[in-house]
Order: C-alpha cells, then sequence, then structure tokens
C-alpha cells in the first residue's frame, strides 16, 4: 500500500460545524471513491512510480474519466464494469451483455484465475477488440467471465474493460484480472497485524497518522519476511525445520521472530 485517503460522505461534508469540530480542512469538499482512488493514482504515477497493471471492480471501473486519465498516462488496466456498460465495436456502441449473448461456443476459453482455497480459480473466458480511438501501440479489449456452470443454473457472467498494449494475451488478461483479490488479501492482512482497522480517532489529522503508521508497519514486516524467505535451508534439513524458514502466513512469521504480545 503506497497512499490513502479518506473518504467522507456529504453528511460530512454538508456539516461545516461537524467538520471543524475534526479539524477537516476548510477545502475539503465532497469526493467520490473512484475521485479520490484517481488522485492517489496520479499522485503516484505522476511522482516516477512504475505500475504494470491497474484493476479495480465496477465502483471504479465505470468511472470514465478515471479510465481515460490512466490511458492518458499510457497506464494498462483491467477494469471490471457492469453489464450496462456500453463499448465500441465495428464503431457500433452496444451494450456488454448483449455482446456476451453473442459470443460462440467454441470461441470461450477455459482458464484459471490463479489459485483459490479449493484448487485452480476457473473460468471460460473471451476477449473482444473495441474500435474506439486509442494511442498506437495500444489497444481496448472488453473480457468476459464466464463461471463454469454446473446444472441448470444458468452461468453468472462478469465484464472487464482492459486498456494494454497490442499483442497481450488473453492469457496475460486472465492472470491480472486474477490478482485483484491479492488487493483484498492484503487489506484483510492489514486488519488482521497491523490494526488498520482498529483506529478510535476524533480527528482528521488522528486518522492520516493511524493510517499511515500502519501502512508503513505492514511493509516493513513484509519486506522483513521476503528477506527471511531467501534464506534458503540446506538440503539436507529435516522437512520441519524448512518449512520453519518459510512461515505461510504473517502472524506465524510475527510469531516466530517474537513480534506478537503475548
Amino acid at each position: 500500500m503506497l497512499d490513502r485517503e479518506l473518504y467522507l460522505p456529504k453528511s460530512w461534508t454538508q456539516d461545516p460545524a461537524r467538520c471543524q469540530e475534526a479539524d477537516v480542512p476548510a477545502a475539503v469538499g465532497f469526493a467520490t471513491k473512484p475521485e479520490l482512488a484517481a488522485r492517489m493514482l496520479w499522485r503516484t504515477l505522476d511522482g516516477g512510480v512504475k505500475a504494470a497493471w491497474v484493476t479495480g471492480d465496477t465502483v471504479y471501473g465505470s468511472h470514465r474519466p478515471l479510465r481515460a486519465g490512466l490511458e492518458a498516462h499510457e497506464q494498462a488496466y483491467a477494469l471490471a464494469v457492469t453489464c450496462q456498460e456500453h463499448v465500441e465495436v465495428a464503431g457500433e456502441p452496444q451494450r456488454v451483455d448483449h455482446l456476451a449473448k453473442e459470443v460462440a461456443e467454441a470461441t470461450w476459453q477455459r482458464l484459471s484465475a490463479g489459485a483459490g482455497s479449493k484448487g485452480p480459480r476457473l473460468y471460460d473466458w473471451v476477449h473482444l477488440p473495441l474500435s474506439s480511438p486509442v494511442p498506437a501501440g495500444w489497444q481496448r479489449w472488453l473480457v468476459i467471465r464466464r463461471s463454469v456452470s454446473a446444472g441448470v443454473e444458468p452461468p453468472d457472467l462478469a465484464y472487464v474493460l482492459v486498456f494494454a498494449r497490442r499483442g497481450t494475451t488473453l492469457e496475460e488478461m486472465v492472470q491480472v484480472i486474477g490478482a485483484r483479490w491479492t488487493v483484498e488479501q492484503c487489506f484483510e492482512v492489514g486488519k488482521g497485524e497491523v490494526g488498520l482497522d482498529e483506529y478510535e480517532v476524533r480527528s482528521w489529522q488522528g486518522w492520516y497518522r493511524h493510517i499511515t503508521l500502519c501502512m508503513l508497519a505492514q511493509a516493513f514486516l513484509t519486506v522483513l519476511r521476503a528477506e527471511s524467505a531467501e534464506q534458503e535451508p540446506a538440503h539436507d534439513e529435516p522437512e520441519e525445520k524448512k518449512l520453519a524458514h518459510h512461515p505461510s502466513s504473517l502472524t506465524a512469521f510475527k510469531r516466530r521472530r517474537g513480534l506478537t504480545c503475548p
């Protein structure tokens, strides 16, 4: 995690007395979550931090200014959109769910979006090139994901808009789309291990201090764990000793290093 922004609903931003009591700066107004995400992304990208991809759910994917800003930065993305999203195919605007109905059965490819708790996360996938103008060397696609149906229940469909370099394969796109769950796991680890969600603050500055320190703590532990994992055990060590060098979670690593409270 590199940056943070506090989302304030309109019930806060439209109540000056409440904001003043919490030391919210007078210049802070209402901003949607995609707008806050855009602020953090532009700070990151303009600051020289490189990102291979940007991913997000429909809250962010359906926000056209966010997609346009990423394309202006020539930043690859894979952003989910709702079934009502319109895209341009062969010069004609069409709803993504209508396009899904026209896909030939033989076109679908069964691919894994990564390992899950019960094995590979298998879905059927297809990607359709879009015809709207893009910078030279880039391409937009609509990626459709279909659940592997079992029985009479109709499969679930999901839609992702992809902006990437020409020649990007469907397999690459699927891996990126599947990696979005890693972000959610990162937040869960932050909540469980460094108290990311355990703030009891009454001020704007207090929230930012708490979140910043939690992010720093999680980054420190993550780097420390990665460096520890590089210390490979000798091949003749017992199996249980080898496993001790590779803690299965940040919790196990903290316990082994004596970083947990009794």
